[in-house]
């Protein structure tokens, strides 16, 4: 085998004592390093092309549809079971503007893990990958199982700060609320939520999978990995915890967000019911004064409309009577805005917390 590969792969080599890292650009260069040490980890950082994908299948003896789950990305999370190695497909997450998910091929078997990323942009496990150049006493408990539950442990691991900026958006987000109202606020929302749900979807195949790693049925994992397993397992449950904690405060906040609204709208509401309502003492006296039943017709028609001070005095009763239902609404409290006493404040939740 001569095939180039259109992606550099790493090749730790891991012995007892140290561990040694090859960047290599075919395909002979991996099959060289295969049988030389108790474990091997080759690891892609990117997509490979189906042609090599082949030949390392008949190098490491593959089956075609687990290759074909590495070609055909967003696969759910899960464990296949084959007669040499097991197969894991666990989704990588990171956090930007919105919620990116990766996906993460593992094989691993005898003395060999394989990793196949969907991304070339980073990961999150160059942690690890920097803890085994260091070396150090903990190489002796390498084994193949052992390292695909480091991968996987490391990959659960990585949801944690997703979830916290999440998490620290809706803190962020609920402050708004409450200092000012804003109609984006309700999309910011949703598209919190959506990360979340996807989150969610993606956090939950993980447990299952988990769960499979598990069974003793799984011959090619070793009891003592199955100690570090569940521990991995326990972290997703927290995971899965928070989720669902974030996902019911995605809902009070828009509950939040629709009750300031309809605040807002009956302020205005207020607001326009006391204009009318002081306008319409006016209405009605120039409605009156409207008719024009002059008294040349009859003595008891608006002798107001030939008097000297007919129009100021007109005015000013309208005048009179719009001050004086000012005055009232102020005695009965309806001009009065939210109090602003200490005692009425409306705190927010990070505020809550900072005081406990």
């Amino acid at each position: 085998m001569t095939t180039k590969l259109n992606q550099t792969a790493r090749v730790f080599v891991i012995g007892t004592s140290e561990v040694k890292e090859y960047p290599v650009g075919e395909i002979d260069d991996i099959a060289k390093l295969v049988g030389q040490t108790p474990l091997i980890w080759v690891d892609f950082d990117g997509p490979v092309d189906q042609t090599s994908l082949r030949e390392l299948g008949e190098l490491f003896e593959l089956h075609p549809l687990s290759l074909e789950d590495v070609i055909k990305s967003k696969q759910r999370a899960k464990v296949e079971h084959y007669p040499k190695y097991h197969f894991v497909v666990a989704p990588m997450v990171s956090l930007g503007e919105r919620l990116q998910c990766e996906q993460l091929s593992i094989f691993f078997g005898r003395n060999l893990v394989l990793t196949f990323q969907e991304k070339t942009d980073g990961d999150c496990l160059e942690p690890m990958r920097k803890s085994l150049r260091r070396g150090g006493d903990a190489l002796a408990h390498y084994t193949p199982d052992y390292l695909a539950y480091a991968i996987i442990d490391t990959v659960v691991d990585g949801y944690f700060p997703v979830i916290k900026e999440l998490g620290d958006r809706l803190n962020d987000l609920e402050e708004e609320i409450f200092k000012r109202f804003d109609q984006n606020h309700a999309v910011r929302i949703h598209a919190i939520k959506r990360d979340i749900w996807t989150l969610r979807q993606t956090i939950w195949p993980v447990r299952d999978a988990l769960t499979v790693l598990l069974r003793d049925s799984l011959t090619l994992v070793a009891n003592e990995t199955r100690y570090y397993l569940r521990d991995c397992y326990d972290h997703s449950i927290r995971i899965i915890e928070m989720v669902e904690s974030h996902i019911s405060m995605c809902a009070d906040l828009m509950d939040l967000h629709m009750s300031r609204e309809n605040s807002r709208m009956n302020e205005i509401l207020r607001v326009l019911t006391i204009i009318s309502t002081l306008f319409i003492p006016p209405t009605f006296i120039a409605g009156i004064y409207g008719m024009n039943f002059h008294t040349d017709k009859s003595p008891f028609n608006m002798p107001e409309l030939g008097w000297y001070f007919g129009y100021p005095m007109a005015l000013g009763i309208m005048a009179v009577m719009m001050g004086g239902l000012v005055v009232w609404m102020w005695w009965k409290g309806w001009l009065n805005g939210i109090p602003r006493g200490k005692r009425f404040r409306l705190t927010s939740r990070r505020e809550r917390e900072e005081k406990k």
